[in-house]
């Protein structure tokens, strides 16, 4: 396995014009990990297009806390946190290292709130079952940042811009959730369509990332019924706060598995640079 090392050294070797992308990537059902479809086929090509980073930081829809935390093992254990799969999904495991080094280094990135280092936790499957297709030899070394459930869009917002520095040490900051996630409203029937709110509040999503208007994204219940439709709880919405955060100014976006899932998910996903 591939260790991560001193970032700092990274930062004297690195210019501008290396910045590692960052991307938001909508993870729908738990069984894209396993599965050959569009989604999967997606993120294998992405994986053999993009630059391969020294570390990957990623803040999961599945790790909510109180407080933030950073995984800060050498050995993250692979966490099946569903329910009702195939055993196939349940013996899915990826072994990727931890890193230490960089938990500290976003310990040390982070002024406006206390993040915490943590023995606990792991890699969840908003993070291991994009990473699985997209890195399959689990070469990188990942450590994962909690979503604080306690704090406003704003504050995930303005922590991400702090986390944006590590881009420049080699390291691609994933944020792994849905746009678009409300389970009690799933339409089984219907695995390639959405409601004309879950559409409607997606294009509006993506007219704001398109043109830069982080504001309207940080403060997506402007949007009314369609957000709260759209966004009945927002840890799968929060993600795509820190892509965004992470974003340098004039920094190329462009979409990836933009499609509805369900009626009531979308998979539209963000690359930033690349």
């Amino acid at each position: 396995m591939q260790t991560l090392g001193d970032l700092s050294r990274w930062a004297d070797e690195l210019t501008a014009s290396d910045l590692m992308p960052a991307m938001f990537v909508g993870h729908g059902s738990p069984m894209n990990a396993i599965e050959n479809n569009e989604f999967t086929k997606t993120w294998q090509k992405m994986g053999k297009q993009l630059p391969h980073p020294k570390a990957i930081l990623c803040i999961s829809a599945h790790w909510e806390t109180k407080g933030t935390f950073v995984t800060a093992m050498a050995k993250p254990k692979t966490i099946h946190d569903f329910g009702g799969f195939p055993k196939a999904l349940f013996d899915a495991q990826y072994p990727a290292a931890g890193s230490p080094d960089l938990a500290a280094q976003t310990v040390a990135a982070v002024h406006s709130t206390k993040v915490t280092p943590t023995q606990e936790w792991g890699l969840d499957h908003g993070a291991w079952s994009v990473l699985l297709p997209m890195f399959p030899k689990a070469d990188i070394p990942v450590i994962q940042l909690s979503i604080d459930y306690s704090k406003p869009p704003a504050y995930h917002y303005e922590l991400a811009q702090e986390l944006a520095k590590l881009r420049k040490k080699g390291v691609m900051i994933v944020g792994s959730g849905n746009i678009v996630h409300n389970l009690g409203m799933l339409q089984w029937g219907n695995p390639t369509g959405g409601y004309d709110w879950a559409v409607s509040f997606n294009e509006k999503i993506k007219k704001a990332v398109s043109s830069g208007n982080h504001d309207d994204v940080v403060n997506y219940q402007k949007y009314g019924r369609e957000a709260q439709l759209s966004v009945p709880s927002n840890e799968h919405f929060m993600p795509l706060v820190y892509a965004l955060g992470v974003q340098q100014k004039n920094e190329k976006i462009s979409f990836f598995n933009d499609t509805p899932n369900f009626g009531s998910l979308t998979m539209t996903s963000v690359l930033i640079g690349g």
